[in-house]
């Protein structure tokens, strides 16, 4: 009798005991969970959720594409949106969609840890359903040049490249700088009209990123005013008469030699007498990213030759 009286104590110390155990357990794993995520707040000063240990990074702009890469972070990404063409490896990495008309369901395939967007661009309608599938989405706003080269560091600091973050952004910072040494030394502000595409003529004005860049690089833009992207007829830009034009296009070679071959039919404009019409490469002025600074390097060249010349 007292042996089967044994049985139920035992039993009931054992259960009690497992209890006791599979409940610790469970403490210490959803600890551990807790310590595996951080707060963050992005550039919009909004809070979220984001795992210590990334594995799946969806960028929803070219821009972001490439400062993912040129952080070595590329490894990360398993999605981008259209038009992320640099480096050349971002082509072959899935699409999600433009920026603007992004893919959700291809987004929700790909099963990301985190969506990096920008706000400008991204329609809001889609962040939020991200959000609610439980999808953090991180976003930047870089509205000028030193916003870009803080998106940067913030970038590093969210995908654990804080070292080549802070790297990237002294290089830019010691080559603008430079920059601008160079072009003091030159009393002469040069009048540049910046035409973006063939057709329509279209400039940009005082809120982009090609107004900061032709003035940092010692120029004047013919078409700063409240318009960020104004509309021109011919008449109005050779009425203008700029000293210096600057065509951006993504469409090259014979598109440029075309566009050239048309404004010099005016001779009388400066910028066609003294052979100053030059095409640049539309990505390097107008996305945010470490390579604005080598669209300042050649805006200033363009700009000024002959202190570039003068360069040993």
């Amino acid at each position: 009798m007292r042996r089967l009286a044994l049985k139920p104590d035992t039993t009931a110390k054992k259960i009690a005991f497992l209890s006791v155990f599979f409940f610790l357990a469970s403490l210490f794993t959803l600890s551990g969970q807790q310590s595996a995520a951080r707060t963050m707040t992005d550039e919009l000063g909004r809070k979220m959720t984001v795992p210590d240990d990334l594995k799946r990074v969806v960028s929803l702009a070219p821009s972001i594409t490439e400062i993912v890469f040129s952080l070595g972070k590329e490894a990360l990404l398993k999605g981008v949106s259209r038009f992320s063409d640099f480096p050349a490896a971002a082509e072959k990495l899935p699409g999600v969609g433009s920026y603007v008309h992004l893919d959700l369901e291809k987004i929700v395939a790909l099963k990301p840890d985190l969506c990096i967007g920008i706000k400008d661009g991204n329609p809001i309608a889609v962040v939020k359903k991200l959000e609610r599938l439980g999808i953090p989405v991180y976003a930047v706003d870089p509205r000028d040049l030193e916003a870009v080269l803080e998106t940067i560091i913030q970038l590093g600091r969210l995908l654990g490249a804080d070292q080549k973050a802070q790297a990237i952004v002294s290089d830019m910072r010691t080559r603008m700088e430079r920059v601008k040494s160079l072009v003091a030394t030159s009393p002469h502000k040069p009048r540049v009209f910046f035409q973006i595409g063939v057709s329509p003529i279209v400039s940009a004005g005082t809120q982009t990123y090609i107004h900061e860049l032709i003035l940092m690089a010692g120029g004047r833009n013919l078409a700063e005013g409240p318009v960020p992207y104004p509309r021109y007829s011919r008449e109005q830009v050779l009425g203008l008469s700029p000293d210096v034009m600057i065509i951006t296009s993504m469409a090259r070679g014979a598109s440029f030699e075309r566009v050239k071959k048309q404004w010099s039919r005016w001779p009388s404009m400066p910028a066609v007498r003294d052979n100053r019409i030059l095409l640049l490469d539309s990505n390097l002025c107008d996305r945010p990213t470490p390579r604005l600074i080598d669209g300042l390097e050649q805006v200033a060249e363009a700009i000024h030759p002959e202190l570039y010349r003068k360069k040993p």
